[in-house]
């Protein structure tokens, strides 16, 4: 639900996302549900997207009933023909696109080495992790002209950098978003369009966390040089790439990993 209140007004205050209008893709759970919330309290107006609308509408009603301004809408973008819509109805939403956070992701469900690789699985992942994006940013693109600026923010993996055994579907994926991050930000620098990737580490996750061990815990926290990820973490990176304080940042690829890329720690096996 949107209001014809000043945009960058969230209790009462002037926040860091005056007048921004923000959709992130994949933001019913996890990393995408808590970049909203933070988005939202930062004086954007937001929309959640997902599969799931009764979980879409439960974060729009956790931004609206905390003062902030949010819409949900939903979209398969594994199809072209969705990606464009669902960039031109949160525009209509919201009166305009200057923000796209794309964080929606598929897995490679399970390890298999490129000699066993299963060709619909290798589509699948390239074709919501990398080519669906490559929809999107099109899309947005051209309603960021229309605004005079836009910022778009990839959420990638250091898997791209530091791959896992049997993973190949998403660690190509994210390589490939890594190169297009840098392509965007050269083809439209230019035009006050900037793009920027982060590198996440692990990041804690309620749903598949819930049961972890001690010896888990300790094997992951041996990854990091301080300690697992939390969602909000991803989320203030977020905010910072979306807001007019990063203008003279563009093309970059920023490790959110806890030092895991850096450290000599063991690669998630």
């Amino acid at each position: 639900m949107l209001t014809d209140r000043h945009p960058g007004v969230y209790a009462g205050l002037l926040m860091r996302l005056d007048g921004e209008r923000i959709l992130i893709t994949g933001s019913t759970s996890g990393i995408g549900r808590q970049t909203a919330v933070m988005c939202a309290r930062e004086g954007a107006r937001v929309a959640v997207h997902g599969r799931d609308v009764e979980r879409g509408e439960a974060v729009v009603r956790s931004i609206v009933q905390a003062g902030g301004e949010a819409v949900f809408v939903a979209a398969d973008i594994a199809h072209e023909d969705a990606c464009t819509g669902l960039i031109d109805t949160v525009a209509d939403l919201l009166g305009g696109l200057t923000v796209l956070v794309n964080n929606a992701v598929a897995g490679s469900g399970g390890r298999s080495p490129v000699g066993a690789l299963d060709t619909a699985l290798w589509e699948r992942v390239l074709r919501v992790n990398l080519t669906s994006v490559a929809w999107l940013c099109r899309a947005a693109i051209a309603h960021m002209l229309r605004a005079g600026h836009g910022s778009i923010v990839n959420v990638s993996s250091r898997q791209a950098e530091r791959a896992s055994a049997g993973f190949a579907p998403y660690v190509a994926s994210k390589g490939g978003l890594n190169a297009l991050t840098r392509s965007i930000a050269v083809d439209y620098g230019r035009q006050r369009i900037r793009c920027n990737a982060l590198s996440v580490g692990y990041v804690e996750n309620e749903r598949r966390d819930a049961g972890m061990t001690a010896e888990r815990r300790a094997e992951l926290e041996a990854m990091h040089l301080t300690r697992l990820g939390r969602a909000e973490d991803i989320g203030w990176a977020v905010v910072y790439l979306a807001s007019r304080e990063s203008e003279f940042v563009t093309g970059a690829l920023l490790p959110i990993d806890g030092g895991g890329t850096i450290a000599r720690g063991r690669v998630l096996g």
